[in-house]
């Protein structure tokens, strides 16, 4: 650690162990490791001389971001030293022109969208986090959003990226253009690779054309299947929202007893649709009469941005007021949308055969649900009746055709899973890929694969 010390210029190596502790764990449960200490980089040089000391001293390190993440990919481990990249906050290019930015991995997701909005443009992912999560961590983890079910998710704006690999050599992939096939998808690889195969210091992303306005529509009902068959209707009808969330009537009890937003009594869900079309209200009001067609017992159109943006506020206050209720296991299971009733079935027969409380969101135009399991703060970890609810709701959504994750990554949290839906072949070459970019396995060891 001493030679880390010299090595980087003053203050930039932390190992108090009370600092080096709050830097040791993401927004789970899990207990972290004993770090050896924090590396707070400010330059790709930093990360540079931090991966060349670690390989010569064959020190794990385990990449940070924000520390949002829900599914422990940024835990520490004993014995590491974290690397952490939220200094690195420069924009370093936004071309109006070209519609991309240059930007550094610490830059806030929420910051890059307001810059390109100043120019009539917008940076499209959206996860409910934006206004804390950073660039780099929602490349390490392609996380999703509010707005994927339209502009996709994050490694969908990725175009190319800067990365330093375990023994800190620099690597350039992709490009600047919107097209390029040159070679094999290098860029694609590192988006969601939850900082296994490299440490990205920076990344060229695209931007997009910000829509004159969006209208936004709520509507409530009396169950939650109903609720998931507009979901259906409204995708069927070639609607074209640019949001379309859902949420259960656990998440929105949580969200009223918090913020008193005037819940009714019979309601069991509510879905959020918005559309920035160029004709968004007349698209909102059809996907209106959508959801009265299909049981809503109301809904509303907003009369104006403010209106549309407290809406959608609603549906951001979720996770912060479920974790008002106890301790939470955040999950992340993706059906196909045909299903999504199906699967909404599922999480609720889990929760009462096993006595468990789970509070549902869903990017529902994704098929993409987060139920979240909820149990008694202060324990270490979930109880067994938790635990058993969610692996149940995890082969069923594998039976139905989905996945383990979405958009929050595998992490430490879900590799219990991993070979249910990875078979021994995709192993194998996952592992083999993993030795091509860090033999020495120093790079999140024990993440994501």
């Amino acid at each position: 650690m001493r030679e880390l010390i010299a090595a980087l210029p003053e203050g930039r190596v932390l190992t108090d162990p009370d600092v080096t502790e709050s830097y040791a764990r993401d927004r789970t449960f899990l207990r972290p490791g004993k770090a050896l200490g924090v590396v707070l980089a400010q330059s790709r040089d930093d990360v540079v001389t931090t991966m060349r000391w670690a390989t010569e001293h064959r020190v794990p390190v385990v990449p940070r971001g924000a520390g949002s993440g829900l599914a422990g990919a940024a835990t520490a481990m004993d014995g590491s030293v974290i690397l952490s990249l939220h200094r690195m906050t420069s924009i370093l290019e936004l071309s109006p022109d070209d519609e991309i930015a240059v930007v550094e991995p610490g830059v806030i997701t929420a910051d890059l969208d307001r810059a390109a909005r100043e120019h009539g443009l917008m940076y499209a992912p959206d996860p409910s986090s934006y206004e804390i999560s950073t660039i780099g961590g929602n490349l390490a983890t392609n996380a999703g959003g509010l707005r994927c079910v339209k502009y996709g998710v994050t490694r969908d704006s990725a175009l190319g990226l800067e990365v330093v690999l375990a023994d800190g050599r620099v690597l350039n992939t992709g490009r600047r253009t919107v097209k390029g096939v040159t070679g094999y998808d290098l860029t694609g690889l590192f988006v969601g690779s939850e900082g296994t195969l490299g440490v990205i210091t920076k990344a060229t992303v695209r931007l997009r054309r910000a829509p004159a306005e969006v209208a936004t529509v709520a509507a409530e009902f009396t169950s939650l299947r109903e609720a998931a068959a507009a979901v259906s209707a409204i995708i069927a009808a070639g609607c074209q929202p640019s949001l379309l969330e859902l949420m259960d009537r656990t998440t929105l009890k949580a969200i009223d007893d918090w913020k008193n937003i005037g819940l009714e009594p019979g309601t069991k869900a509510m879905l959020i649709a918005q559309s920035d079309a160029s004709d968004s209200q007349g698209v909102a009001a059809r996907m209106a009469e959508l959801c009265d067609a299909n049981g809503a017992s109301f809904t509303a159109l907003s009369g104006s941005p403010e209106e549309a943006a407290e809406l959608v506020g609603v549906r951001r206050l979720a996770y912060q007021a479920k974790e008002r209720l106890g301790q939470c296991l955040v999950e992340d299971v993706c059906v196909p949308r045909s299903v999504l009733p199906d699967m909404i079935g599922a999480v609720e027969a889990a929760a009462a055969r096993h006595g468990v409380v789970i509070a549902t969101v869903a990017h529902a135009g994704d098929g993409n649900l987060h139920p979240v399991f909820i149990f008694e703060r202060g324990l270490e970890e979930p109880p067994p009746e938790v635990w058993a609810a969610a692996d149940e709701v995890f082969r069923e959504a594998l039976a139905l055709g989905g996945t383990l994750t979405g958009e929050h990554g595998v992490g430490l949290l879900k590799r219990r899973w991993l070979a249910l839906e990875s078979g021994p072949l995709a192993t194998e070459i996952q592992h083999g890929i993993k030795q091509v970019f860090d033999p020495l396995n120093l790079l999140n060891p024990g993440k994501a694969i």
